[in-house]
């Protein structure tokens, strides 16, 4: 679908509430129609609250492109990893009253429960969970290509997936630690996790507009389909489906909502004189707790994460923020404590850094710095698409086996079965929801292609190397999805 640009400038919505008139902030549509040229985006929402009030907030472009539907204020648009923020503010209200501890360990409220060795099992608590320094690291060919909506079944997992990094002493970003949270509490309330965020906290912050999963979103009459750029022109894409890591980014909010959500952490947990979210921890999830790689710069240093945010200084000021990426949407996310400023921009682009883009031109605008809009990169990558595949072996260096002899069914302990079967002249890899053809790279080694039906927006090519054993026969496959290849046992049955 070719988008023309054009037709958003004419369009240029811009629903407001209560909007001040901020000289600082004089200009700022000119900024944002001039990145979202150069992004050649769609649509984005965006707020800005200061002391106690929201200051400006405006929908731009389209929600649809197809039916010329705009964005406003109370248009919906899945947050990605900007919903780590709230999980863990579930725990930091369970802690407030006595129910759990952070410092406890995660077997102490899961029935069987145990990591993959004793150091692990004696090391982590909750809080290294929340700050990514458990060592856990992402696990996502577990979650993603072996989904599982029983989060309690998922995290049960963990037994026999390796750390990907040092227990207590490294910064590995964790979808699966935020899915290990969100059991936790699941556990301790007998209530599922996205109960305990409506009740919690959509409902005393007056979120009206936010949810936890697709179906609830589709029920409302304005919602952001999700888009994505591929080689110029922007395409329409399938949502995500989280299963068992909606703790780790399956919120979808608008900047309304997400204003009162900004407002209270900068009012130390406070929302219309009511306490929601305990102000010991806002004071512990907004001080640095893991400290991550960066480079440091002039206006940018300190780099690290509290629990579900991300720190560090920026123009010289306390800054707390965390974006977020889910298929066809981008966001961010930002607040300066002590000065009680607060940015949200909703992008419904894939991997883009536009709102990154905005967000920081508003905050330097606030902070009567120049922005520099020429200046900004454009930084969104191609969406990834299926080409045919090539099916021819490498004649140079061909497999040891004939290529029937591969097919059978492998099977890896925290992850699942892998069928391999031979199709035409072409060998073909069956995961639980996704099909791949193996295109051959060299001897016994082969990658993921995707196949025409594959609709997700990432590139899945990894490589699978099938394992000799001793005698020379086929006894299993390596896949190198991980920090260290997963080692699938051929099997005759699963027992």
């Amino acid at each position: 679908m070719k988008f023309t640009y054009t037709l958003l400038c004419l369009l240029h919505i811009h629903l407001c509430f209560g909007q001040l008139n901020i000289p600082e902030l004089n200009g700022i549509e000119n900024d944002i129609n001039q990145l979202v040229k150069q992004y050649n985006a769609v649509g984005l929402a965006l707020a800005v609250v200061k002391e106690n009030k929201v200051i400006y907030s405006h929908g731009f472009g389209y929600r649809d492109i197809e039916n010329r539907l705009p964005v406003n204020t109370n248009t919906v648009f899945p947050i990605g990893s900007t919903t780590k923020a709230f999980t863990g503010s579930l725990l930091g209200i369970l802690e407030s009253k006595k129910q759990v501890s952070l410092k406890d360990k995660p077997a102490s409220y899961l029935p069987d429960f145990q990591f993959y060795n004793e150091k692990m099992d004696n090391l982590i608590t909750i809080d290294d969970l929340l700050s990514h320094r458990s060592g856990i690291g992402n696990q996502g060919t577990s979650e993603v290509f072996f989904p599982e909506k029983d989060k309690l079944k998922v995290v049960q997992r963990l037994r026999y997936l390796k750390p990907e990094g040092e227990i207590k002493n490294s910064f590995e970003y964790s979808n699966m630690g935020y899915t290990l949270v969100g059991a936790i509490v699941e556990q301790i309330t007998n209530k599922s996790w996205d109960t305990n965020l409506e009740e919690r906290i959509f409902e005393p912050l007056e979120m009206k507009n936010s949810y936890t999963t697709l179906e609830e979103m589709k029920k409302s009459n304005n919602y952001s389909l999700p888009y994505g750029l591929f080689e110029g022109r922007t395409e329409k894409v399938k949502f995500e489906e989280f299963n068992s890591i909606s703790p780790a980014g399956a919120i979808k909010s608008t900047v309304n909502d997400l204003s009162n959500w900004m407002l209270t952490w900068l009012n130390n947990g406070v929302f219309n004189e009511k306490q929601v979210i305990p102000p010991n921890y806002v004071n512990e999830a907004t001080r640095l707790q893991n400290v991550k790689v960066g480079r440091y710069e002039k206006d940018a240093f300190l780099f690290g994460d509290g629990f579900g945010w991300r720190l560090r200084s920026s123009y010289g000021h306390y800054r707390i923020d965390h974006g977020g990426n889910t298929f066809g949407f981008s966001s961010n996310l930002v607040m300066f404590p002590l000065e009680k400023i607060g940015v949200v921009v909703l992008t419904n682009q894939d991997n883009s850094q536009l709102p990154y883009m905005i967000t920081d031109n508003i905050t330097r605008r606030l902070f009567k710095l120049n922005p520099y809009p020429e200046e900004y990169p454009v930084v969104v990558s191609d969406i990834f698409k299926p080409r045919a595949a090539h099916k021819e072996l490498n004649k140079n260096k061909m497999p040891n086996h004939p290529i029937v002899s591969f097919c059978g069914t492998y099977f890896a302990k925290g992850f699942g079965e892998i069928i391999i079967v031979k199709e035409k002249d072409a060998l073909f890899a069956i995961l639980p929801t996704y099909k791949f053809q193996l295109e051959h790279l060299n001897y016994n080694s082969f990658f993921f292609k995707a196949t025409k039906a594959f609709k997700d927006v990432y590139n899945p090519q990894y490589t699978i190397q099938f394992i000799l054993d001793t005698d020379g026969n086929i006894s299993g496959l390596e896949m190198h999805s991980q920090k260290e290849p997963i080692e699938f046992q051929r099997m005759d049955s699963k027992d």
